[in-house]
């Protein structure tokens, strides 16, 4: 992926999560919250047929209210998907609507539709409940990677991919390793060789799957997992099988039990703490280097306000934003042209604004509001920044978001501010 593709990843990906948060913090008073899945195949009309016949069905529900929102929110949904044609875009399509609670026994009418998320739809889903089906949305929207999976044993393997929380068996072998009682009129010692020859030709067949498989896309993998029992694991790893760029490749092996497709999600949560760590490794490294150009260099900054100021003029090299920050910002403009910002949570009203600089007041309405991330990523991307989203579950991660202000940026060169 290049880079203004990343960018434009981490964008997409912040959006969606709002998105998704505002979603989970909404429940109807019945099963009326509407979720549709649409995968990039399925054609929009037999969408709108089974929307069609939802709406119909939804004319038996018990309570009135029930019954309306219900088929509220589907023709808002049917509307919805009159703005598409013949496919939804690349990757499929989700939707969301219904009446949530507003408080004081009223309910608001919703429709949420988000387009080509980070991973493709697997298949059509239609739920109703009393809240909206986030999960499939949200495990895209788990850190993401790619690495390669291969499991085996003597008997068989399965090699295939972990892209981001999901596992993709692709390619599987079996052997003609014979066991290792031999049968009646072979001396010990052909049997032996013969047995470890179908070991070795076993051994290769399963590296040339995943050389087929893992090269073409060594610049974009992060790393290769190996599972399987001992000492077959060692053996093939032991045995430099693997193509050197991808050898040079692998993060670790694993004790698995099973080298079926099932093994590869076996490999997988075997490997957890490896996976964990190596999906923050990005921002421990960039952390760390704030904190060394914080005590050691002039080369950081850190807060809302000068951080933004460093972008406008160029300087930051990569902008540091930590992933739970959840702050607006309003923008001022006093009577005598003195610009200023305030920093709120996301919750709190827009307050009236007393100018640092003349004393002027300034109206909450005559305030600009917009969310402080995508502020400061629309500077970002105008001055070539690269922004990075920091986790907050290791120390320094976390330190951004409660010592920093949730903001931070690595400068190109010194500005003093």
């Amino acid at each position: 992926m290049s880079e203004p593709e990343a960018e434009q990843s981490d964008k997409q990906k912040y959006e969606f999560r709002k998105v998704i948060e505002d979603l989970k913090q909404y429940r109807g008073s019945g099963t009326q919250l509407v979720s549709i899945y649409v995968p990039e195949d399925t054609q929009i009309s037999d969408v709108v047929a089974h929307v069609t016949q939802e709406h119909s069905e939804a004319a038996n529900i018990k309570s009135k209210d029930t019954r309306t929102n219900v088929q509220d929110a589907l023709t808002s949904i049917k509307d919805r998907l009159r703005y598409y044609d013949t496919y939804p875009p690349d990757k499929g399509l989700v939707l969301f609507s219904g009446a949530i609670d507003s408080g004081g026994g009223r309910t608001d009418m919703i429709t949420e539709t988000l387009e080509s998320p980070p991973d493709p739809i697997e298949s059509f889903r239609y739920h109703c409940d009393s809240e909206f089906l986030t999960e499939p949305l949200e495990h895209m929207l788990a850190d993401s990677g790619l690495f390669g999976l291969i499991v085996l044993d003597r008997r068989e393997a399965n090699v295939g991919w972990l892209k981001g929380k999901r596992v993709e068996p692709v390619k599987s072998a079996s052997s003609l390793v014979p066991g290792k009682q031999r049968k009646g009129g072979q001396s010990a010692q052909r049997f032996a060789r013969l047995r470890l020859e179908a070991i070795d030709n076993f051994y290769q067949e399963v590296a040339g799957m995943a050389n087929d498989l893992f090269v073409p896309e060594r610049h974009e993998l992060d790393g290769i997992l190996v599972g399987g029992p001992s000492p077959t694991k060692d053996e093939f790893l032991d045995g430099d099988y693997l193509h050197h760029e991808i050898g040079d490749k692998v993060l670790g092996k694993f004790d698995v039990a099973y080298t079926d497709e099932s093994g590869l999600k076996d490999l997988v949560d075997a490997a957890d703490d490896v996976l964990a760590e190596y999906e923050m490794v990005e921002d421990k490294h960039a952390m760390e280097e704030f904190f060394k150009q914080l005590h050691d260099g002039n080369q950081a900054t850190y807060g809302f306000e000068p951080t933004r100021e460093n972008l406008v003029m160029g300087a930051v090299e990569q902008l540091l934003i930590s992933e739970d920050l959840r702050q607006d910002v309003a923008a001022y403009t006093c009577p005598n042209g003195h610009d200023e910002r305030e920093m709120l949570d996301q919750r709190e009203d827009t307050p009236d604004h007393e100018c640092t600089r003349c004393g002027e007041t300034v109206s909450a309405a005559d305030a600009e509001r917009e969310d402080a991330i995508d502020h400061l990523m629309e500077i970002a991307e105008q001055r070539g920044t690269e922004t990075l989203f920091i986790s907050t579950d290791f120390e320094k991660g976390e330190q951004l978001l409660t010592a920093f202000g949730g903001v931070a940026g690595l400068l190109r060169y010194s500005t003093g501010v």
